[in-house]
């Protein structure tokens, strides 16, 4: 089974004769309003803390960057109207020059595709189809919902990353996530999919990564999510066409913490060595 000829290539078109790109993350400290909110600090703390960490990502030798409201603690599955502002000034003062990036709302797929449009993002990444039990309550999203909006915004060039394994959640119902996999990559027209581990910085089962690369048709790229480790990532990329890494770049390992060049210029040398 595949998908209609007509479905257009965005993830080929936004990474052209790159094997397997290796996506970073430019994770957000707390926005206004959120619990770990840093009123002292405020928005420009914010801005420094990202623009720092871009600075050692930009020069590692990424493909592209991904920009996430990580610390948004405990995480909504509506996006207020204030934080999608503040996300979107965030990303349009930091987005940088002549490299792809992408933005992900943790956990409102709308307004990362909103986001996306307004900076002149290339990518969005979220949980986009299925029901879940979840630690935000119950997650309903609706991706015909989503594709359509995307074509409102004349965004038609924003590929939708779509993640099958969403950390923190389980899904309701008797699929395996290789036959979800498979459902979403042609029913939703899904520009990637995404394969996670239970929780942030958590890797997934190796045989459930190369389960879902066998069961969705070769033409729609599968991307690891979570989990990325310098001392792991050659076992996943025998499977995956490219990685998203957040948690494996930071002090100590933590998702937290801000990003460490040396671990930077350890898991790009390790993905590219593989």
């Amino acid at each position: 089974m595949i998908r209609s000829p007509g479905v257009q290539d965005r993830f080929r078109q936004i990474f052209a004769g790159v094997d397997r790109p290796l996506i970073a993350m430019a994770h957000l400290a707390a926005l206004p309003g959120a619990p770990l909110y840093d009123r002292r600090r405020g928005l420009p703390g914010i801005l420094s803390d990202v623009r720092r960490d871009l600075d050692v990502l930009l020069g590692g030798g990424f493909d592209a960057v991904l920009f996430c409201n990580e610390n948004d603690r405990p995480y909504q599955l509506r996006a207020s109207l204030g934080s999608a502002a503040i996300m979107a000034r965030v990303v349009a003062e930091c987005r940088p020059d002549g490299l792809p990036f992408g933005v992900d709302f943790l956990w409102d797929a709308q307004c990362a595709l909103a986001v996306a449009a307004a900076t002149g993002a290339a990518f969005m990444r979220e949980v986009a189809t299925g029901l879940w039990e979840s630690d935000m309550g119950r997650l309903a999203p609706d991706a015909g919902k989503l594709l359509r909006e995307r074509t409102v915004l004349d965004a038609e060039s924003v590929a939708v990353f779509m993640n099958v394994t969403p950390e923190f959640a389980s899904g309701i119902g008797t699929r395996s996530p290789a036959q979800v996999a498979l459902s979403v990559a042609v029913s939703s027209l899904a520009d990637a999919i995404l394969v996670s581990g239970p929780m942030a910085g958590a890797e997934p089962e190796l045989s459930l990564v190369a389960e879902i690369r066998e069961s969705v048709p070769a033409e729609v790229p599968v991307l690891l999510n979570t989990g990325a480790r310098a001392s792991s990532i050659a076992s996943y990329l025998k499977f995956v066409d490219g990685c998203i890494v957040g948690s494996d770049l930071k002090v100590d390992g933590n998702t937290w913490n801000p990003v460490d060049p040396e671990r930077v210029k350890r898991f790009v040398e390790a993905a590219r060595a593989a």
